[in-house]
């Protein structure tokens, strides 16, 4: 890498922004921010050390990208205790994010040996002789690095989903450019810090994954940016809305990765010894703030007080209280804004006919804490229930028909998770089928969250259409070439044509 080894990474200096603890409102540290011109110097960096990273074979990247991995594993306790003090998920939750970082990076190392793109039948092998054919010819695709991803990452998953991007982005060859929320820009460093010393270590510009915190205005140039040759969005359908507009708008590419509001709905045949630990840890998990929470339950209505009365009696079991202690099942949402949310929604829900069985109030203690809550009797289509807010709420519906229930599911606009619960055969397969789900994620007896990497992660509608980490989500990070080589001494044309 010449000159590259010796260059260390560059923290750039800006405006300062403190970042407080979740747990009790306990300002933690003062992170500087970049400046627009921090931001060109960064991208310019990237686009130079892209050149070196793209002239490496995939195996090499993919070997580097292994010990990205193994660097992230030794500091796993460690880096789940900062995303518990940062973000204020669980300590599990915390660790559990890294190591899902940790498993793409598996997933990748297997995948940098492996992308590629197939040989094609030429006409030469299809078309009669006399017709017309391409003798002598080779039809290949050809799929390239895009070159640099700009990657912005929501508060709610500062670590996993920036592994998501970046490390099957890696393997395929490209540079990123990282801009995580404001309020979670210890871990942004913290996991940068790591990735650069491995870069670095292998002789390769730490600049291949660079990092640029800031506020809106970086990630208004990054959408805006032609150099950056795809830009992955994780957040809220309404800023995802304006940043796809921007990108479409200089005709480049994006991935979308926006809200969720999803839907667990039960059958009169199913076990609910599934059932409630799936709807709760759905509902409560991240204290509400996942974007595959599950926000609406729907019960068939012969099962549905059953139902309520098990699931609140499992509520008050919920263990509150500091993220970091491993007691806890339950913490605090991320700011005081989204408190503030909490009690809006709820008093909505009052307003427009449902009923509070457990919950909805803020709990009386340091820090962001608010009741897990869960509410009767609203109708399917009130507006709130088809307002996804990010704090642990769950709207709990009756349903009598499996037709009706389906379609309920289908009718709010994003259609990123879902999940049924039944023993039905014919029903799983009508839910898996053109008539079923419309989310990207079709789940059956278990909860709407939970994710595997090997499977692409997204969905569909206002969730934005893009997909991360499994399956064939590697070829959004690359641009593919249909590529027709002549090896013969002829020039025929294809279908056929002749000119005399």
């Amino acid at each position: 890498a010449g000159p590259w080894a010796s260059r260390p990474l560059r923290w750039v200096k800006g405006r300062v922004v403190t970042t407080y603890c979740p747990a009790n409102n306990e300002p933690i540290a003062s992170v500087r921010q970049a400046s627009l011109e921090d931001y060109e110097e960064t991208v310019k960096k990237a686009k130079e050390a892209w050149k070196v990273w793209a002239d490496i074979p995939a195996p090499k990247r993919g070997e580097i990208v292994r010990q990205i991995g193994d660097a992230l594993r030794q500091k796993i306790k460690a880096l789940g205790s900062l995303v518990s003090l940062e973000m204020g998920k669980i300590f599990v939750e915390g660790v559990g994010e890294v190591q899902e970082y940790v498993d793409v990076c598996d997933y990748a190392v297997g995948l940098s040996r492996m992308i590629g793109g197939p040989i094609l039948p030429s006409e030469s092998k299809y078309v009669y002789v006399l017709v017309g054919s391409r003798p002598g010819h080779a039809l290949i695709e050809q799929w390239n690095p895009v070159g640099l991803v700009g990657i912005i990452t929501a508060f709610n998953f500062p670590v996993a989903v920036y592994g998501w991007n970046s490390a099957v982005a890696m393997i395929c060859g490209n540079a990123c450019l990282w801009k995580g929320a404001p309020t979670t820009s210890l871990i942004s460093v913290a996991v940068t810090k790591i990735i650069a010393k491995v870069l670095e270590d292998n002789r390769v510009p730490g600049a291949v994954c660079s990092l640029v915190c800031g506020g809106a205005d970086v990630g208004t140039a990054m959408a805006r940016d032609e150099r950056m040759d795809l830009l992955s969005f994780t957040g809220s359908t309404k800023v995802g809305k304006q940043v796809a507009l921007m990108v479409q708008e200089r005709f480049g590419r994006s991935l979308l990765e926006l809200g969720g509001n999803n839907a667990i709905i039960v059958f009169e045949d199913a076990d609910l010894n599934l059932v409630i630990p799936s709807a709760l840890f759905a509902a409560v998990g991240t204290a509400g703030q996942r974007c595959t929470t599950a926000r609406r339950l729907f019960l068939h209505e012969s099962i549905h007080d059953e139902v309520v009365a098990k699931l609140s009696k499992a509520y008050a079991q919920v263990r509150i209280g500091d993220p970091w202690d491993s007691d806890t099942l339950y913490g605090p949402l991320h700011t005081k804004e989204a408190v503030k949310m909490f009690l809006d929604a709820v008093e909505q829900a009052k307003q427009q006919g449902g009923s509070v069985v457990y919950g909805g109030k803020v709990i009386s203690r340091p820090g962001n804490y608010v009741e897990p809550t869960i509410v009767t009797g609203l109708p399917h289509n009130a507006p709130i229930v088809h307002t996804e807010t990010f704090a642990p709420i769950l709207y709990v519906l009756k349903f009598k028909e499996e037709e009706e229930v389906f379609a309920w599911n289908n009718e709010v606009k994003q259609g990123l998770s879902s999940s049924i619960f039944t023993k039905d055969l014919g029903r799983i397969f009508r839910w898996l089928g053109p008539k079923g789900s419309d989310c990207g994620i079709v789940n059956v007896n278990i909860p709407t969250s939970g994710a595997e990497i090997g499977g692409a992660f997204g969905g569909e509608k206002h969730t934005g259409g893009g997909r991360e980490s499994g399956s064939d989500s590697w070829k959004l990070y690359m641009r593919r070439s249909t590529c027709t080589i002549n090896y013969s001494k002829n020039l025929p044309l294809a279908q056929g044509i002749k000119f005399q």
